[in-house]
């Protein structure tokens, strides 16, 4: 079984359609195979309204230990150095380059945050 959000994120769309569209809280791998492989008509438009241009979900994973998390990226975001998550401090990660300052932006996910290395 998966849940509604796992299976938002494996089909590349946002967990408000998923609802909208009758997505179960949980559904069964062969349901979700089956939903996947013939697409209902709103996903088949979803799949080809994509243009590429922005993730629906990006992958975050820390630096440090290497947890996963999957978030929705915002407009504010910049291009992130690296990730960190909640429990590690950015000194735990690779050293800054000389004349580079750290810019943490904190609370990207709900266990990660992120960090640029500015010029």
């Amino acid at each position: 079984m998966m849940t509604r959000r796992d299976a938002a994120i494996a089909l590349d769309i946002p967990l408000e359609m998923a609802k909208k569209h009758g997505i179960p809280g949980k559904i069964s791998e062969a349901d979700f195979q089956e939903l996947n492989a013939n697409p209902p008509a709103w996903l088949a438009q979803s799949r080809a309204n994509r243009t590429g241009k922005r993730p629906v979900w990006v992958h975050l994973v820390c630096e440090v230990c290497g947890t996963e998390d999957y978030e929705r990226p915002k407009k504010w975001w910049p291009t992130f150095d690296f990730v960190h998550c909640n429990i590690h401090s950015p000194a735990q990660l690779p050293k800054l380059e000389a004349g580079k300052t750290r810019v943490e932006y904190q609370d990207i996910s709900a266990r990660m945050f992120g960090i640029v290395d500015e010029d």
